[in-house]
């Protein structure tokens, strides 16, 4: 095992490198785990706590799929664990600090068990100060990989269990695909499919194309056999996962294929229901559009980031369209795809977001009638070139605009669920309400939260409720014979 200073000078992640893109086509590699490494899980117990986007969730499964692989079985607590590793996320600084303060936290099992081990995986190790914090004031992390080297990680179990030292390895690459892997689905009729990796967009406050490498789409055989295999294992729904997930083909050099092929290929697997995230839109495209309407497993709702409705701060953003330029994307779904319900992400508190730019901001929203959306303060993010300009904005402002952004955003989500009152929806059943255990809960297929009252025979069915009640964040209602 290396000593300190030569993991920080050869594994330690590094920007430059990590954003550097260039047009070599893109490795394809095939997993098969090592037979020295069979069994070595075996008496030993894993947790995975996931942090973040689908994307890591999908992650997720796949370590589980290869811990398990490996002879471990699933902790039911962090005292029961052999092996603790927290899937992270780097996309903002709130969800940094709780994970640097579940590290901590963590630290307290190892008293009463030495032998376990913390990892630490995902999007924060990317980031070289992330690894530099590890190694100077986090001893008891011992275990530390990122977004390009899953396939790695039996290699590295057994160095950090057999070895007792250190494993820091982290990759600053472009990234490649490798097919193959296995996954411990965390559900039992839905399930995350990732059809491409990386971003090119380069957002100024945005981090994740240095953690996540450049946009490279898996071949269509490859997924097409994978949605196969959950039609016949009894899935009822897909969400299709990348990044940029409307740039989906547009890196491959012998194939003209695009995401609407694909849906339009995925539609006659026999799979009910499809839906995919997260989309750019300067990506979305006439043909997308066409198979959303065409296709009737690919259901009628799209998330369609569009982060502020002010052109000079989208120009700052580095986000390539104007507000007209998204408004066209969205008349165009409108047109194609009837009754469409359209979510966004917004981030308010920009540097040097003015009151007339967040103005423009509102109009948007109301303008595009979208029916729900993630809004947040703007997160600086070290490494980013957002993170280096100006900003003169109090944090009382950002506050404020992000109030009053909330409450035209709730306006929306309600008339959105109003116009459902007394129709008749269909419901993939997920299983009792958080709040009411004699309650079901299910979405419909505009991705509405609906609650109504039936035997837990349905659950994993899809089912016809007609709705009786229409409230700010969800709608109720009643079977439908």
């Amino acid at each position: 095992m290396k000593k300190d200073d030569d993991i920080l000078k050869y594994f330690k992640p590094n920007l430059k490198d990590a954003r550097r893109r260039t047009k070599k086509v893109t490795e394809m590699t095939s997993f098969e785990i090592d037979s020295k490494y069979l069994g070595l899980g075996n008496h030993k117990k894993y947790l995975i706590q996931t942090y973040g986007c689908q994307g890591n969730e999908a992650d997720s499964e796949i370590i589980s799929g290869i811990l398990e692989k490996m002879g471990f079985t699933k902790a039911l607590s962090p005292e029961d664990s052999d092996l603790i590793i927290l899937n992270t996320c780097a996309i903002r600084e709130n969800a940094e600090n709780r994970i640097w303060g579940e590290v901590g936290r963590l630290q307290m099992y190892q008293k009463n068990n030495p032998n376990l081990i913390i990892g630490l995986a995902g999007c924060m190790p990317q980031e070289p100060y992330v690894v530099e914090r590890i190694l100077k004031s986090q001893p008891n992390v011992g275990l530390v990989f990122g977004t390009h080297n899953l396939h790695m990680l039996p290699e590295y179990i057994s160095e950090a269990f057999y070895s007792k030292e250190r494993v820091i390895e982290v990759y600053s690459k472009e990234g490649e695909i490798v097919e193959n892997l296995p996954k411990v689905r965390n559900h039992q009729f839905k399930a995350w499919v990732n059809i491409m990796f990386g971003c090119d967009e380069f957002c100024t406050y945005c981090i994740v194309p240095y953690t996540r490498g450049k946009e490279r789409s898996r071949r269509p055989e490859s997924i097409i056999k994978e949605v196969e295999e959950l039609v016949a294992g009894g899935y009822q729904e897909i969400t299709l996962l990348g990044q940029n997930v409307n740039a989906y083909g547009k890196d491959f050099q012998d194939i003209d294929y695009t995401l609407g092929d694909l849906l339009i290929a995925l539609d006659k697997t026999g799979i009910s229901r499809i839906r995919y995230t997260t989309s750019h839109p300067r990506d979305v495209d006439l043909k997308t559009v066409l198979a959303m309407r065409d296709c009737k497993s690919v259901m009628p709702h799209l998330h369609l980031p569009v982060q502020s409705g002010s052109d000079e701060v989208l120009r700052r953003m580095n986000r390539r369209y104007t507000k007209d330029m998204y408004m066209e994307k969205i008349n165009m779904l409108k047109e194609h795809v009837k009754g469409i319900s359209i979510t966004t992400d917004i981030i308010v508190g920009f540097p040097e977001e003015s009151d007339e730019d967040f103005k423009k901001t509102l109009e948007l929203v109301k303008e595009a009638n979208f029916e729900g959306a993630y809004t947040f303060i703007y997160s600086k993010r070290k490494g980013t070139p957002a993170a280096s300009f100006e900003d003169s904005i109090s944090d009382d402002v950002k506050k404020e605009r992000l109030l009053k952004l909330n409450e035209v955003i709730n306006d929306g989500f309600k008339k959105g669920n109003l116009r459902f009152l007394n129709e008749v929806v269909e419901v993939l059943v997920d299983g009792p309400s958080e709040k009411n255990d004699e309650i079901l809960a299910g979405y419909s297929e505009h991705n509405k939260l609906v609650n109504f009252k039936g035997p837990k025979e349905l659950i994993g069915k899809i089912v016809k409720v007609k709705i009786t009640k229409a409230l700010t964040w969800s709608l109720q209602g009643e079977l439908y014979d």
